[in-house]
């Protein structure tokens, strides 16, 4: 094998995705299944973010915040699962150098995208819950675009900043690459050079990306627990564990895979079965189930997907 240095030559170098565990010998069972599930994906979450655009009864900031994670889901699970489904049908397991790099600014962007706009919601519920009065003046249109701006912003800089770094590498020809597409850990074992800086900024940056929205949530939801706990009627306490319900267990579920998968891995040299499981849900499953988590326990949710396959415009 040739090393590659930085520079013109980088090109030329292709990089050969491992695949599922059972791409193999079951590639077109999971063709059909990863077909089935990128579909209802992209649909349930095109369809939330549209009728949360269309529909006046919706045009407050919980529902502008799950417009743009709907938003985020489905770009995330675009960014993924189209190059794995080519990989299943044509068993051509090949990506190019550049074609990787920007498959992982991407999904680095969305999918801190989707960390930080669940930190944001659970802000949300905490201002709607313990300070009800305040809610409307406090999470204004300004305040909720900037929130949204910022989140955008922050996760696009993070995201650039380890391409940056990565580009900085130089790698072998024809190098295997554990999984199904491009992250950081796989390509930093795939490089020829030393990879510690990308090491370090990864640790710091990137658990920081992780841990400090999720220990935000934790702590909204900590004040959002007492104050229910002090609500005295019986029907306003099962009406604000409602509210938060959903956004519950989406965090639950997009946060226990990631850290499942990114802070508690496996053998690094090894694709084990439990970090494949753990990064499916992550990249595929969790974007997937998040339009019906929402769907089906919101009704007003219910009534405008509702007027929107019906064709109705509220305004």
């Amino acid at each position: 094998q040739q090393l590659m240095a930085e520079g013109n030559q980088t090109h030329l170098v292709q990089f050969i995705l491992q695949g599922l565990p059972e791409q193999s010998s079951h590639g077109w069972t999971l063709f059909g299944l990863f077909s089935w599930l990128y579909l209802v994906s992209l649909t349930g979450n095109l369809l939330i973010s549209v009728a949360i655009l269309l529909d006046a009864h919706l045009h407050k900031p919980m529902y502008f915040f799950l417009a743009h994670l709907s938003l985020a889901d489905a770009c995330f699970v675009s960014t993924t699962v189209p190059n794995l489904l080519v990989s299943l049908g044509t068993q051509d397991r090949s990506i190019s150098y550049c074609r990787c790099l920007t498959q992982l600014y991407f999904f680095l962007t969305f999918g801190d995208l989707d960390i930080f706009l669940l930190a944001v919601m659970a802000y949300d519920r905490y201002v709607a819950i313990c300070y009800p009065l305040h809610y409307a003046t406090t999470l204004g249109p300004t305040r909720c675009v900037f929130l949204v701006a910022t989140c955008w912003l922050l996760t696009s800089l993070v995201a650039l900043t380890h391409t940056l770094l990565m580009a900085q590498l130089s790698f072998c020809t024809d190098k295997t690459i554990p999984g199904f597409f491009c992250d950081l850990g796989p390509l930093m074992q795939a490089s020829c050079s030393n990879p510690q800086t990308n090491m370090l900024v990864l640790l710091t940056l990137g658990g920081a990306v992780i841990l400090a929205p999720f220990a935000l949530v934790l702590l909204s939801y900590v004040h959002i627990a007492l104050a229910i706990l002090r609500t005295p009627s019986a029907q306003g306490r099962r009406k604000a564990f409602s509210t938060c319900g959903s956004h519950l267990t989406m965090v639950f579920l997009f946060f226990g895979t990631v850290i499942r998968a990114y802070l508690c891995p496996t053998d690094p040299g090894s694709a084990a079965a439990g970090d494949t499981v753990a990064i499916v849900m992550y990249t595929v499953i969790t974007p997937t189930v998040n339009p019906f988590i929402y769907s089906l326990r919101n009704g007003d949710m219910q009534a405008a997907l509702a007027r929107l396959v019906r064709g109705q415009r509220t305004t």
